[in-house]
């Protein structure tokens, strides 16, 4: 298991619970919490007997977004004296924090974001690249990029279209206001709503084991056909499943499913 410094990572069974950890800060994203995002869910991708994730917040929020303190240290992290050179090097930083979060989607194992409390700027980044977004009521959210002087960088404006519609993610990022969770789930960025913290996580844990007791096989190629279709044609997407379908069909969880479908017992499928 990875060295964590501001995220905590939990196993139990085969559900992995990854909780960013820095409540005194309301979990605000400093460098750390980035690349222990990426690191964590490395681990979750790596480790077979893990089949589902669920993400969340420590303390009062999920997160309050990106820490100031490191944004206003990203001048000195990367200046040059050649001036070419400091560009690219911002560039090259704001790559990688792209990809600490496209971590989640990397990842083969589905991953349920738990959000309560607030949900501030990279904090949308973040759950927009889950596999599905579940909240308490009394979770808010904003897009705050806008108010201070920035365009988001990190996979909102190309993720959340896809998830509310065009309109109404320009709206929220060219406005920053701030959306309920009753709106959240009206716009149909989260599942579901559920009445308390604790309720939410009851609820997503549910959900979670669920989907761990289904063929990890078959859950993995869900994930990859639902992503790939997102960013391809139709004609792509039916083309793949039918190449992914012709190495993968024939597996052991498919006689394991049937074989219980027809003694009417509960399948147990390998990792």
């Amino acid at each position: 298991m990875p060295v964590l410094e501001a995220v905590s990572l939990t196993v139990d069974g085969p559900v992995a619970t990854i909780r960013l950890n820095r409540p005194d800060k309301l979990n605000a994203m400093n460098l750390a919490m980035w690349h222990d995002i990426r690191a964590a869910f490395r681990y979750v991708d790596e480790t077979p007997a893990i089949r589902v994730a669920i993400l969340e917040g420590e303390g009062k929020a999920f997160t309050a977004g990106i820490d100031l303190q490191m944004m206003m240290g990203v001048g000195a992290q990367v200046r040059d004296e050649c001036d070419g050179r400091t560009r690219e090097n911002l560039r090259r930083v704001i790559l990688d924090l792209q990809d600490t979060l496209t971590s989640l989607e990397r990842c083969r194992k589905p991953v349920l974001a738990a959000v309560h409390g607030a949900c501030v700027g990279g904090g949308i980044d973040l759950i927009c690249c889950a596999d599905m977004r579940y909240c308490a009521a009394d979770a808010w959210f904003t897009i705050k990029e806008i108010d201070i002087g920035m365009v988001a960088d990190v996979g909102t404006l190309q993720r959340l279209p896809r998830l509310v519609g065009e309109g109404m993610a320009r709206e929220l990022a060219y406005t920053a206001r701030k959306f309920d969770a009753a709106e959240a789930r009206e716009m149909r960025l989260v599942n579901r709503v559920f009445e308390s913290p604790e309720a939410l996580r009851a609820g997503v844990r549910e959900i979670a084991d669920a989907i761990a007791a289904k063929s990890p096989l078959s859950v993995r190629g869900v994930k990859e056909m639902i992503s790939y279709a997102r960013d391809h044609t139709v004609a792509d997407g039916l083309n793949y499943v039918a190449t992914w379908n012709a190495a993968m069909l024939m597996s052991s969880d498919l006689q394991a499913a049937m074989t219980a479908g027809m003694s009417k017992s509960t399948p147990v499928f390998k990792n």
